[in-house]
């Protein structure tokens, strides 16, 4: 049986709660700090959530930011991060070659929401003031295809509908296209706008699973006896893979440090960085 290549991970972008790079989110998780706070969610007042707070503007014009969606924003944001991290210079690779995987909650219910309170609240319920950007900001493949318009990138790319395991199926299926050899890079990983709609927040509290304390820090406690549910949050983490066979060719200084970080379905990933 032919060895399937080994893959692995040369660059992380994130953005969470914790933090907006690996180093600041690994220190405060290792520090055991929350990232909850309180957030207005419309018809329900101020909700303990997990909120992002990174500078969309550093990879994107205010008009982007404007006709885009969050999902896209945080998606834009950890893709560049990763691309830096892993000093991959775009203007000498081929566009063709990259993929994006992105595995996503949902997608689509902020921008509705939106929109249908707009005019409920504003323009009695003209439907002349709905936005022409509406249908391309909800597509299931807006998150990945804003990267791509952002990127310049015109490989495969498609957003992974599995709920809280899509980044998972995004690192999965990053991991399965450089092996057929579809692309030469894989963008891979999830990225969730949650706290954004409304309905997400309703909808656990319908079912008595939302957390509530008078300490928004301690509403999320999964391991207490005393917990009560779970907190809404946003954020996103991309991984810039590769076949080791082409990072190594990649790598201009003979040094390299590898460490074994986790496998997927019998496929070793691997993080690779220079020395």
């Amino acid at each position: 049986m032919n060895q399937l290549p080994r893959i692995v991970l040369t660059g992380i972008g994130l953005t969470c709660p914790l933090g907006n790079d690996l180093p600041t989110y690994r220190e405060a998780l290792l520090a055991g700090k929350s990232g909850v706070s309180l957030f207005p969610v419309r018809n329900m007042g101020e909700q303990p959530a997990g909120v992002c707070d990174f500078d969309q503007k550093k990879y994107q014009k205010r008009k982007e930011i404007r006709v885009g969606t969050r999902a896209g924003s945080i998606a834009i944001y950890c893709a560049n991060e990763a691309i830096a991290h892993a000093n991959l210079d775009l203007e000498n690779v081929d566009p063709s070659r990259i993929g994006i995987y992105l595995g996503i909650t949902e997608h689509g219910n902020v921008e509705t929401e939106t929109e249908v309170c707009q005019l409920f609240d504003h323009y009695d319920e003209d439907i002349k003031y709905w936005t022409h950007h509406h249908n391309p900001r909800t597509v299931a493949n807006n998150p990945a295809g804003e990267i791509t318009v952002n990127l310049g990138l015109t490989g495969p790319h498609y957003t992974i509908g599995a709920a809280c395991a899509a980044g998972n199926a995004g690192i999965i299926q990053g991991v399965q296209q450089l092996r057929l050899g579809e692309c030469d890079f894989a963008l891979a990983g999830g990225v969730s706008e949650s706290i954004r709609a409304y309905g997400i927040f309703a909808g656990f509290k319908s079912q008595g699973a939302l957390a509530s304390h008078e300490d928004p820090t301690r509403a999320s406690r999964p391991f207490d006896k005393g917990r009560n549910g779970i907190v809404v949050s946003e954020g996103g983490c991309i991984y810039v893979l590769e076949r080791l066979d082409d990072a190594v060719r990649g790598v201009q200084t003979l040094s390299l440090r590898l460490q074994v970080i986790g496998s997927i379905q019998m496929a070793p990933i691997m993080y690779c960085q220079t020395l």
